[in-house]
Formats: structure tokens, C-alpha cells, sequence
């Protein structure tokens, strides 16, 4: 057990005792979610309280995408065969990255082929996608006030970047540099995206989870978020506390772990939701080795209509090492110090030219 999984169970009672009552959503998402899960096998590990044990290190690494692709449109599962060749295709075509180094690309991506883990294998259900509803496995369109939203607030940001003090982000696209509180989350180390839900990325697909009767911890390896779940029956924070990655309750519902989260803040944007996100997250551990993972989103003033994921998480040996993400983060400095060179070096111009 790591030294942050054992403290959170010390601080359970006190982010319990915060809590203010919050009526329970009541939404379209929480009806589909509460469909029959699959049974845990007679073989499955089981808790002293007779539930089944979750706990231990886990990995959801894998090649098959979120969406299905459109080549594969109207194919749910591959056969093993189609599997195979998938995987052979998937592999080539990542072994082309070798083919950028030296580039400007190459050095914009920061990691080379090195660096990355994200598997070599579709899931172990060979579905060809983790969406599975809506049944083409793609996501909803989002609502109109969503598109407009989204719209206006990169149209600020192309706006300020007209100026100086600006510095390219991930996406490759200019953004703020004014202080590091205009960056994305993931410069600052503060959320990659992929606790809540927890889907896999480009490296550190790994969890642990500790589980007592009363409370459920899991320590995600991506950016070292820990999640902290009581199963006390306490009702959510208030509507006013916003958290990274939401406020989580959980409870059983026969074998199945169903965890509802609300409480985002409106900076963690899962494929364009917004603040009134509300995830239902579903485990189960149908054998030995496996716990069948499947995620809902319900966001009405986000997307037309709640879709779901599924995904199978493999037991896997660990540990899990720390991601000191701050203590290396060199990349924010030199943001910050070239946006504030940018616009030293405009001032300067500015002066020459009022000067002639």
C-alpha cells in the first residue's frame, strides 16, 4: 500500500463530515447506468464484508480508441483473426513516429517513441471501440449553447494572442502565458484528464485501489491523482465546491461498485462537458483477473444525450511509482519567461518606432 493511499483513509471522516445535503440527479444517465451489470464468477476474491474484492494494482492500457473509427463503422466486436491484423497495423503505424526525429515536430511532441506505453493490444472483449452507446460508438453531438460556448471562449483566446505574452500549448495552438494560472491543467500537473473517467492514456495506465467496508481509494499514476470514495451513504458536498475531479459516493448494488460523481469544476472539461457533468462509474470483477470498468455521461447542457464507455481493467504486478510532475515541471518557467521576452521585446519595438 503506498504512503498516500494510507492517509486517505485518515482524512475520510473530515471530507465526510464537510458534506452538505444535495438532492441525488436525478437524470436519463442514471436509469441507463443501472442496467444489469455482468455477475462476478463463483471464483472471484471476496472482502471480509462479502463484497468482492477490488483492491490491488490495475491497468487498463490499450490500443482500441475511444470512438469507433469510421473504417469500422457497424462493427462492434473483431473477430480474434481482425484482431490480430489490427494490432499488426496499430504497432507499424506507431513505429512510424521514428520518422519525425530531428523535425520541428519532433521537438514539439517533447517524447519520442521512447516514452510512450500505450499498449500493443485491443481489449480483451475485442469491442472495436470503448464507447457502447450510442450503438455506432461515437460520441454525441454537443448542444447548440455548448458549440457557442466553446466557440466564444476560443475566440478570446485568439483575441489575447493577438498581443504578446502568449506561448503554444499542446494542442498547438497559442494560449495565454499571462501568469500559470492561464495555462492548461496539464502544464501546471494538476490533471490529465483521465481519473474521472478513468480511461487510458499515453503512458502510466495504472491504478491501485484500497477498499474497507466504508470507503474506497484510488491512486491513479497519471499526475498522482488520488480519488477518495466513501461508501457511508453521506450525501454530496455542496453545489459550490468544485473539485478536479469531481466529488465521489459510492455504493454496491449487488456485486458492482457504482460510483456517482459530481462537483466538476468547469476548467476540467471532459470531451466538452462543462460544470453540470454527472459520471456514473460502474465495477465489477468478473474473474480472478479482470474488473469490467464502464463509465456514464450525463451532461443535458453539454451533449444531446448521455453516452457510455466500457472497458476491462487486467490485474497487473506494479507498483506504482510516483509521477513528480511539479518537481520536474522546467517547461512552465520557460512559458512564463518567453511570453514575458515576447512582449519586452514588443515594448522595445514599439518605443524604436515611436522614436523615428
Amino acid at each position: 500500500m503506498t504512503l498516500r493511499l494510507i492517509g486517505i483513509f485518515a482524512l475520510a471522516a473530515a471530507f465526510a463530515g464537510a458534506a452538505q445535503t444535495q438532492a441525488p440527479s436525478k437524470s436519463p444517465a442514471s436509469a441507463k447506468a443501472a442496467s444489469p451489470a455482468p455477475a462476478a464468477s463463483k471464483g472471484v476474491p471476496r472482502a471480509a464484508d462479502g463484497h468482492p474484492d477490488l483492491s490491488g494494482i490495475w491497468t487498463n492500457v490499450t490500443i482500441t480508441p475511444l470512438e469507433r473509427p469510421r473504417e469500422l463503422a457497424g462493427k462492434e466486436f473483431f473477430t480474434p483473426q481482425e484482431a490480430v491484423e489490427y494490432e499488426k497495423t496499430h504497432v507499424r503505424n506507431r513505429d512510424d513516429r521514428d520518422a519525425i526525429k530531428g523535425t520541428n515536430a519532433d521537438v514539439t511532441n517533447a517524447y519520442n517513441d521512447f516514452w510512450w506505453d500505450s499498449g500493443t493490444k485491443v481489449v480483451k472483449t475485442r469491442r472495436t471501440s470503448i464507447i457502447v452507446d450510442p450503438p455506432d460508438g461515437r460520441i454525441p453531438a454537443l448542444t447548440l449553447h455548448r458549440q457557442s460556448q466553446l466557440r466564444a471562449t476560443a475566440d478570446a483566446r485568439r483575441a489575447r494572442c493577438t498581443r504578446p505574452g502568449c506561448g503554444l500549448e499542446n494542442n498547438g495552438q497559442p494560449g495565454p502565458a499571462d501568469g500559470p494560472e492561464d495555462r492548461p491543467l496539464m502544464e501546471r500537473c494538476l490533471s490529465f484528464g483521465n481519473a474521472a473517467p478513468m480511461l487510458p492514456t499515453a503512458y502510466n495506465n495504472n491504478y491501485e485501489i484500497v477498499q474497507t467496508p466504508g470507503f474506497v481509494g484510488i491512486d491513479v499514476e497519471m499526475v498522482h491523482q488520488m480519488r477518495r470514495i466513501p461508501l457511508d451513504g453521506s450525501p454530496h458536498v455542496a453545489s459550490n465546491v468544485r473539485l478536479w475531479v469531481g466529488d465521489s459516493r459510492g455504493r454496491w448494488e449487488g456485486d458492482t461498485l457504482v460510483i456517482d460523481t459530481t462537483n466538476f469544476t468547469p476548467d476540467t472539461s471532459f470531451r466538452g462537458s462543462d460544470e453540470n457533468l454527472h459520471l456514473i462509474e460502474r465495477l465489477t470483477r468478473i474473474d480472478a483477473d479482470t474488473i469490467l470498468y464502464r463509465f456514464t455521461i450525463d451532461d443535458p447542457t453539454a451533449f444531446t444525450k448521455p453516452w457510455t464507455g466500457e472497458i476491462p481493467f487486467v490485474k497487473a504486478s506494479g507498483p506504482l511509482y510516483e509521477y513528480a510532475c511539479h518537481e520536474g515541471n522546467l517547461g512552465m518557467t520557460g512559458i512564463l519567461a518567453g511570453a514575458r521576452a515576447d512582449e519586452k521585446k514588443a515594448a522595445e519595438n514599439a518605443a524604436k518606432k515611436g522614436a523615428n
